[in-house]
């Protein structure tokens, strides 16, 4: 089967054998939630911490805030329940180690996932963030693994 691809400001869910993938992970932070019992894999691609303050909210999986909420309720759409439910994440690199400390997007999406999360009352069991490179992940309903690729070459499962 082939895989799902989630873009940029992104939301999806698969049912096993299905994957999810998503391209390019740089500032953005990739969430990925599982259900173990039903076997649901949900990823949201999220682009900015919070919807609040921001130019152009429609899109609800731009945000870390609003993108944890609508992927567990995509999730128990499909017989997902919130309380069997775990969360890895990846990205939130810092892409232009230059620029000033008000920058700093990967660290407030890395932290705006980690607030959203708990709030929800979801446990992170692993995460590869931060940094500054690049990269890909590939999130199998099957298994609950992330395999996270990075710029470089390196690969990590998680």
């Amino acid at each position: 089967m082939d895989a799902v691809i989630v873009g940029i400001a992104d939301g999806k869910t698969v049912k096993n054998p299905g994957k999810l993938v998503s391209y390019a992970l740089g500032s953005c932070v990739g969430i990925c939630l599982y259900d173990p019992l039903v076997k649901i894999a949900g990823m949201a691609h999220i682009l900015l911490p919070y919807q609040s303050g921001a130019v152009n909210q429609n899109n609800v999986y731009k945000f870390a805030d609003t993108g944890v909420l609508s992927l567990i309720k995509e999730m128990e759409s499909l017989g997902g329940q919130r309380s069997r439910m775990t969360a890895k994440i990846a990205g939130g690199a810092e892409m232009f180690q230059h620029a000033g400390a008000h920058m700093k997007i990967g660290e407030r999406n890395i932290n705006a996932a980690k607030e959203a999360l708990c709030l929800a009352g979801i446990p992170i069991s692993a995460e590869d963030t931060g940094a500054h490179h690049g990269r890909t992940i590939c999130f199998s309903a099957e298994t609950g693994e992330l395999e996270v690729k990075r710029v470089g070459g390196k690969i990590l499962r998680l």
